[in-house]
C-alpha cells in the first residue's frame, strides 16, 4: 500500500536582483511570481506592495543573497538548486524571466549553430534592464531540528519569510536528499516509499496515520546514522544504501518526471530512466550544458554592431531592394559607416542564415564546422582592424635571430577577442559528453523560446600550430598510437555503457570516440602552458581557458583569458606569444612536467583520471582548475610531449 500523504502546497519563488555596483545579482523573497517597481520599494519593507504594467501585485522583500550573472550560466544556471541561509531553491525557468529590457547579445554563428534568434543578459533587477531571475522552493521536505517532523514546509506553520517550525519555533532543515534522473527531471526524496517497502506488514499498522520524522541516532553525518520513523508503527530505517545505484528501482520507485524549475504542474508522464538518489548539495545534481563561440569576422567588425540592432526590420525588407536601401540610409545616415559598408554586413548575415546544414547535424559535427571557421582567422590574422572590431589577430615577429620554435610552424597573437557563452540545456547525474548528444535535452522553459540566456566575455590570447609535417610523422608511430589507443578504448566503453543506460541512446554501431593522439598532444600542450604562463603573466591558472582545434585539417591551441572585465586585456597574455619568451616557456614547461611528485606511479600508470580517461596527468603536473578545460581533465597524457623514461622518443617534444 502506498499512502500519499504530502498534500498541495502553494509554490513560492524568490527573485534575483541585479545590483548596478560590481555584476552581483542579489536574491529576494517574493510569494508571488512578477512585481515591477522603483529600487527603493524593491528592497524595501516587506509589507509594501507594487503592480505592474499587467495590473499584477507583488509583495517584495529584502534580498536574501547575491550572484553574479555569469554564475547565472556557469553555477547557478536554470534548474540548478542553491542554498539560501536556512532554505533551499532551484532555479526558475525562462518563461518567468522578464527580459524586454536585458541586453541582447549578438553572436550570428552561435546563434545559427543554436537554431535561435538571440542571446540575452540574465536579467537584473535595476531598471530598465528587468526585475530579476525567480527561484522555487526545492526541496519542498523540510524537518524540524527539535521535534524531528519530516514533512512538506508549508505544513509547519512557518512564519512569513522565515524557516521555522510553527509548533516549536525552531529552525527548519530543507531534506538533505532529493532524486534525479539522467534526462535532468528532479524530485523530493520518496521518503514514504523507502520505509514502508522494508517494514514487516506484522510488526505494525501500515494503514494507521502515517507521519514521518527525521532523527539522527548516531551523533555523524553517515547515512547509517540517520534513521527514517513513521508515526505507524513501522521499522525504523536508516538512509544507508539509499544512494547506490538501483537502489530506489529495486523497491518499485520510478522516475515521476518532474521538472519544478518550471512549476509543480509542468512534470513529464512518460520518462523511463531510472531515478538515483543523491545528497542535496551533489555536484551531480546539476550540469550545465554551454555552447560558445569567438567573435570572428565579418561578424566581429565594428559595422555589424549597428546593423544587429536593427537586424530584424532589415529582414523584413530583404526581398524588396528599394525598401531596403531606404532602410539602410535611414540607418546609416546619424553614423559614420557608408551605405556599402551597411549593405555589405547585411548581406553576411542572409549568406549565413541561408547557410545549408547536414541534416544529420550532430552537436559535435555542428562545433567542429564552427571551430573550422575559427580556426581558419586564427591561422590567416586579420589586417585593417578598427579600434572598435571584437578580433585582432596577427603573427608574431619572426626573423632569424628569433625563430619559430621547433614543433610549431605558426604563432598568432590574439590582442583582441570576444568570446559568448550560451546555456542551452542541462543534465543530471552524468556530465555532457560533445560526443553523445542529449537524448532528451532537459527544457529551460515551459514554452518554446527563441532566445537563451548567455554572457560574453572579452580578453586576448595566444594561437600556436603545430608543424604539420612533424606531427603526421609522429602520430604515425606506434608508440603514441597505442597510448593513444588505450584512452579511446576507454572513452568508447564509457560511451557504450551510457548509451545502454538511455533507453533514447544511438545504436553502439554509430558510437565512436574521436580521441586521436593529435587531439591528446594538443591538449596536454594547452594543459602545460596554461600552468607555465600563471606563474609567468600574474594570472592565475583559473583565469586562462584553451580552445582546441583538432581534426584531420587542423592542429591548433588558442590559450586566452576569459573575464567578463577588463582585466582580461592588459597584454600580459599576448606578450607570452612574442617568440623568445614562448621559446623559453616552451622549453621551462616542458622541464617541469617531465618530472612529477607523483612519479614513478604517475608516468608508469595505465588509466588515471575520471572514467580512466587519462595516463601520465595528475594535479601534480597537468591537470588544472575544471573552468579553464573544455573536457574535465580527461584525455591528458604528458608521456606524449616529453615520452617516458624508457621510450622519450614517443614525445614530439622529446
Amino acid at each position: 500500500m502506498t499512502q500519499h500523504f504530502c498534500g498541495p502546497t502553494r509554490m513560492r519563488t524568490l527573485r534575483t536582483a541585479f545590483q548596478h555596483s560590481g555584476a552581483f545579482a542579489t536574491w529576494t523573497w517574493s510569494p508571488t511570481f512578477t512585481w515591477r517597481g522603483d529600487m527603493a520599494s524593491r528592497i524595501g519593507s516587506n509589507r509594501r506592495q507594487a503592480s505592474d504594467r499587467r495590473g499584477v501585485t507583488e509583495r517584495s522583500r529584502a534580498p536574501q543573497g547575491a550572484v553574479r550573472r555569469t554564475q547565472m550560466i556557469t553555477t547557478y544556471g536554470i534548474g540548478s538548486m542553491v542554498a539560501l541561509e536556512d532554505r533551499s531553491f532551484i532555479i526558475s525557468g525562462l518563461h518567468t524571466w522578464r527580459i524586454d529590457e536585458a541586453p541582447v547579445i549578438y553572436e550570428p554563428n552561435l546563434r545559427k549553430w543554436l537554431g535561435v534568434k538571440k542571446f540575452r543578459l540574465p536579467p537584473a533587477a535595476s531598471p530598465p534592464a528587468g526585475d530579476g531571475v525567480r527561484v522555487r522552493l526545492f526541496p519542498e521536505m523540510y524537518s524540524c531540528v527539535e521535534c524531528k517532523t519530516l514533512q512538506p514546509f508549508s505544513r509547519f506553520g512557518s512564519p512569513r519569510g522565515k524557516s521555522r517550525c510553527g509548533a516549536c519555533d525552531r529552525p527548519l532543515t530543507p531534506s538533505r536528499f532529493v532524486v534525479a534522473c539522467a534526462n535532468g527531471h528532479i524530485d523530493d526524496f520518496p521518503y514514504w516509499e523507502w520505509l514502508h517497502y522494508r517494514a514487516d506488514a506484522s510488526n505494525g499498522d501500515l494503514l494507521g496515520r502515517h507521519e514521518l520524522s527525521l532523527h539522527n541516532i548516531g551523533g555523524t553525518a553517515s547515512l547509517r546514522s540517520i534513521v527514517v520513523k513513521c508515526s505507524c508503527e513501522a521499522k525504523p530505517v536508516s538512509m544507508e544504501g539509499a544512494l547506490s545505484r538501483g537502489a530506489l528501482e529495486s523497491i518499485g520507485v520510478r522516475c515521476k518526471g518532474g521538472r519544478p524549475w518550471l512549476g509543480r504542474d509542468a512534470g513529464e508522464d512518460d520518462c523511463t530512466e531510472s531515478p538515483r538518489a543523491l545528497q542535496r548539495g551533489s555536484s551531480a545534481a546539476w550540469f550545465p550544458v554551454q555552447r560558445s563561440s569567438l567573435s570572428i569576422p565579418p561578424f566581429s567588425q565594428a559595422v555589424h554592431g549597428l546593423v544587429n540592432k536593427h537586424l530584424e526590420s532589415l529582414m523584413d525588407y530583404k526581398d524588396d531592394k528599394g525598401a531596403l536601401a531606404v532602410a539602410i540610409r535611414t540607418i546609416t545616415a546619424p553614423t559614420h559607416y557608408t551605405q556599402e559598408q551597411v549593405l555589405k554586413a547585411f548581406l553576411a548575415h542572409l549568406a549565413l542564415d541561408t547557410e545549408k546544414s547536414d541534416d544529420n547535424d550532430t552537436p559535435s559535427s555542428a562545433s567542429a564546422r564552427l571551430r573550422g571557421k575559427e580556426y581558419k582567422e586564427l591561422t590567416e590574422g586579420t589586417t585593417n582592424v578598427t579600434r572598435d572590431d571584437d578580433f585582432e589577430c596577427e603573427a608574431a615577429k619572426v626573423d632569424l635571430t628569433d625563430p619559430i620554435p621547433q614543433g610549431l610552424d605558426k604563432v598568432m597573437l590574439v590582442k583582441r577577442l570576444r568570446e559568448v557563452r550560451a546555456l542551452q540545456s542541462f543534465t543530471r547525474l552524468e556530465m555532457p559528453d560533445p560526443e553523445f548528444p542529449l537524448s532528451r535535452p532537459a527544457a529551460l522553459s515551459r514554452q518554446e523560446s527563441d532566445w537563451l540566456p548567455a554572457i560574453e566575455v572579452r580578453g586576448e590570447g595566444v594561437f600556436l600550430r603545430l608543424d604539420g609535417d612533424l606531427l603526421r610523422a609522429w602520430e604515425g608511430s606506434e608508440g603514441p598510437l597505442a597510448r593513444a589507443n588505450r584512452m579511446r578504448d576507454n572513452h568508447q566503453a564509457q560511451l557504450i555503457r551510457r548509451a545502454e543506460i538511455s533507453q533514447d541512446g544511438p545504436p553502439k554501431s554509430d558510437i565512436r570516440s574521436p580521441i586521436t593522439p593529435r587531439f591528446v598532444l594538443l591538449h596536454t600542450l594547452a594543459h602545460a602552458l596554461i600552468n607555465e604562463w600563471s606563474l609567468d603573466c600574474g594570472y592565475p591558472a583559473a583565469a586562462l581557458r584553451e580552445r582546441i582545434y583538432s581534426s584531420a585539417d587542423m592542429a591548433g591551441v588558442l590559450i586566452y583569458t576569459a573575464t567578463s572585465d577588463s582585466a582580461g586585456s592588459l597584454g600580459g597574455v599576448v606578450g607570452q606569444g612574442e617568440l623568445h619568451k614562448l621559446r623559453k616557456s616552451l622549453r621551462t614547461a616542458m622541464d617541469r612536467i617531465s618530472w612529477c611528485s607523483q612519479d614513478p606511479p604517475c608516468m608508469e600508470s595505465e588509466a588515471t583520471g575520471t572514467d580512466s580517461l587519462n595516463l601520465a596527468a595528475c594535479y601534480a603536473c597537468v591537470l588544472l582548475p575544471e573552468i579553464s578545460c573544455e573536457t574535465n581533465n580527461t584525455f591528458l597524457d604528458r608521456a606524449l610531449l616529453i615520452g617516458t623514461p624508457d621510450t622519450p622518443e614517443i614525445g614530439f617534444f622529446h
